[in-house]
């Protein structure tokens, strides 16, 4: 296909909006009420893309309108171009020093705990007028799906080495576990413990998910089974509150005792456990250009990884 003659000067900017407005409201009539044009208009510009492409796009009957194969293989494409674009109109905004411009982040709670407050910390020290809006979500391919939508410009999280072949991956800093427990432990006074000597204890562990599966990994490098859980819940915010009136014990990301504000509340356990790989970086999209101020996010995350080393809280591995 001859792309100056038949693509570049014939197919517009507006004609893949029309059309991404159809296969997003299922209807030619529903998006020209959105565009507010005229459905005639909608239909006509549809029309002249099946034109110049030589295939349908778009299969219509009575109940709306729904993106064919080539439809869909278009409409990635072009969601790509309008981020491209938006992400160079970003720039502009971010080199004449504007209003500073968005950060769209993706991240999971447990980041949004400890890690994410530091680094946004630092970020907002030099950059004031920065706006960040965070997507959180608790599994990994959530937040995967949000980056291949192009609702957020990075993710930063935990890692799960392999990963997929349109995705960049950077290891900032390895993540270990800690066996935490709240202040009045009776646990706490004890100077070395092993995990076997734990699992008769009240524990409170994470839903069914990415997280439980870190726990239960490092159980089972010990030959253990996961202990019975009182009280099974996600939240963080539960988990301390728990700790804090209860016996109970719980496994965290040394990260949240390190940064998050939780660390005031919780005391680690010398617990001896095994040393498996937890690590925590920047997730990108392969073929996207990373902007200046997802950029100037990634240098802020380095930073805060380079003085891990020396503020980390102490920890016993086997």
């Amino acid at each position: 296909m001859d792309w100056p003659e038949r693509i570049g000067r014939r197919i517009k900017l507006r004609d893949l909006h029309v059309l991404l407005a159809i296969a997003q409201s299922g209807s030619i009539t529903k998006a020209a009420q959105q565009l507010a044009i005229s459905q005639p208009v909608v239909s006509k510009v549809v029309a002249d893309l099946e034109q110049v492409l030589g295939v349908r796009l778009l299969d219509r009957d009575r109940h709306g309108a729904e993106a064919t194969i080539y439809g869909a293989a278009l409409l990635k494409r072009g969601i790509a171009a309008f981020d491209e674009l938006k992400q160079g109109v970003k720039e502009i905004e971010f080199l004449k020093g504007a209003a500073g411009g968005e950060l769209r982040l993706g991240a999971s709670g447990v980041m949004a705990e400890g890690l994410l407050p530091a680094i946004l910390n630092r970020l907002r020290r030099d950059h004031p007028l920065l706006t960040i809006d965070i997507t959180q979500a608790f599994a990994g391919p959530a937040l995967h799906r949000e980056l291949r939508d192009r609702n957020v410009d990075l993710i930063v999280g935990r890692i799960n080495l392999p990963i997929d072949d349109d995705l960049a991956a950077e290891v900032l800093f390895d993540d270990p576990l800690l066996v935490v427990a709240g202040p009045s432990n009776p646990l706490l006074r004890r100077r070395k413990l092993e995990l076997r000597q734990l699992m008769d204890e009240p524990w409170i562990l994470p839903q069914a998910g990415a997280a439980r599966t870190v726990i239960e990994e490092t159980f089972a490098a010990h030959q253990l089974r996961l202990p019975r859980a009182n009280v099974v819940s996600s939240s963080l915010a539960l988990h301390e509150a728990m700790l804090a009136s209860c016996p109970l014990l719980a496994m965290w990301p040394a990260s949240v005792l390190l940064w998050g504000a939780r660390r005031h509340f919780v005391r680690p356990l010398p617990v001896l456990l095994p040393d498996l790989p937890r690590p925590v970086g920047i997730v990108t999209l392969k073929r996207r250009m990373i902007g200046p101020l997802a950029q100037l996010f990634i240098d802020s995350a380095r930073e805060v990884a380079r003085s891990i080393q020396k503020d980390r809280p102490r920890k016993q591995r086997v």
